[in-house]
């Protein structure tokens, strides 16, 4: 994404792929431990881990690419369908519990699962909200900045409602509400697709610039100096699931910091293992992101019913494990099933 042609391709799909495997142990941690686990510090990293590393890093690559999509309306239909899957997954993930739910088993509200506001929501509607902007705003940097800060601070300001009808309250999900079911509202999420196209912007313009501040080895080190005296403002926020979801613009200006960070260091962590088996199957797993994030949940989700918050330590790294296998064979099962369909109504 940044520098030379091998990287270039291959290093966002690297740090998706490490994303999505923060994913899956901070979706076990959430669900499978126990509370003495999920208070403890280490369950407080494992939730920092799934939090900055992982759902801002990937919409921010979302963002960046979603700006180069040159048909509006391709884009918006692509938005479309991944608000459909989103709420596929969320019937599937939650298909176990919503049967006992059902079945009077457990009493909880079904459509807080069906309808919860989760990445997949998000990053459609940023699909959409991006080819739409982009009509509008063309390669205006500034104003693509002034838009991310209005999603960074427009959570303060908007109105929370607080009335009888009940529907209203999924849809302030979506958006900005502080229910239980708004996981990655529109507010302030939206800001981190934005940064994606506003760093599309600042590399197609200072590329140069940009190549020899990436190559120097001091850029991390500065990097690194500048995080110490705020990481514990940061982790704190991001080891705290409902504030996490909800954070405030401050936050986000720590995550653009930490990220920096965090993405140089990966960037110089590939160079240097490119090639290796580790860092080719993290490409593999970037490149198949979307399947393997559904898979990992519809696993995790429909267990989750069973053995839930009961989990040891042996428990989550033996479940991490599991998931991560299964789940990377049948997303290799899907792509030979899927290549199999394709020859065949190619002959036809």
């Amino acid at each position: 994404m940044i520098t030379n042609a091998e990287p270039r391709l291959s290093f966002p799909d690297f740090l998706k792929g490490l994303a999505v495997l923060c994913m899956v142990q901070v979706h076990l941690m959430e669900l499978f431990a126990t509370n003495e686990i999920y208070a403890s510090m280490l369950g407080k990293v494992s939730l920092f881990m799934g939090a900055v590393p992982a759902a801002p890093v990937f919409m921010v690559i979302m963002g960046y690419f979603a700006f180069g999509f040159r048909l509006t309306g391709k884009a918006v239909l692509r938005g479309l369908k991944i608000l459909l899957l989103g709420l596929a997954l969320n019937i599937s993930l939650n298909a176990h519990l919503l049967l006992k739910i059902l079945s009077s088993t457990i009493q909880l509200n079904p459509f807080h699962y069906i309808f919860g506001a989760d990445i997949l929501f998000l990053a459609g509607f940023s699909m959409i909200v991006i080819a739409i902007l982009k009509r509008f705003f063309a390669e205006k940097l500034v104003i693509w900045v002034v838009t991310g800060m209005l999603f960074a601070f427009g959570n303060s300001w908007l109105p929370v409602y607080t009335g009888q009808l009940n529907w209203v309250y999924y849809v302030q999900a979506l958006g900005w509400g502080e229910v239980s079911w708004s996981y990655f509202p529109i507010f302030p999420w939206m800001v981190y697709p934005l940064l994606g196209v506003i760093f599309h912007l600042i590399e197609k313009k200072y590329k140069l610039i940009l190549h020899s501040v990436v190559q120097s080895h001091f850029t991390l080190i500065i990097l690194f100096l500048f995080n110490i005296p705020f990481f514990r403002y940061g982790f704190g926020i991001a080891s705290d699931l409902p504030v996490y979801y909800h954070h405030p613009a401050l936050f986000v200006l720590w995550v653009m910091l930490f990220m920096s960070f965090w993405t140089m260091l990966f960037y110089k962590v590939h160079k240097i293992a490119s090639g290796f088996k580790s860092d080719t199957y993290l490409v593999w797993v970037g490149k198949n992101v979307t399947v393997f994030y559904i898979i990992q949940w519809l696993i995790i989700g429909n267990m989750a019913t069973t053995v839930f918050r009961t989990q040891s330590w042996s428990e989550l790294i033996a479940w991490f494990f599991a998931v991560v296998l299964t789940s990377s064979i049948l997303v290799k099962g899907w792509i030979v099933l899927r290549i199999m369909i394709s020859s065949t109504l190619k002959t036809q």
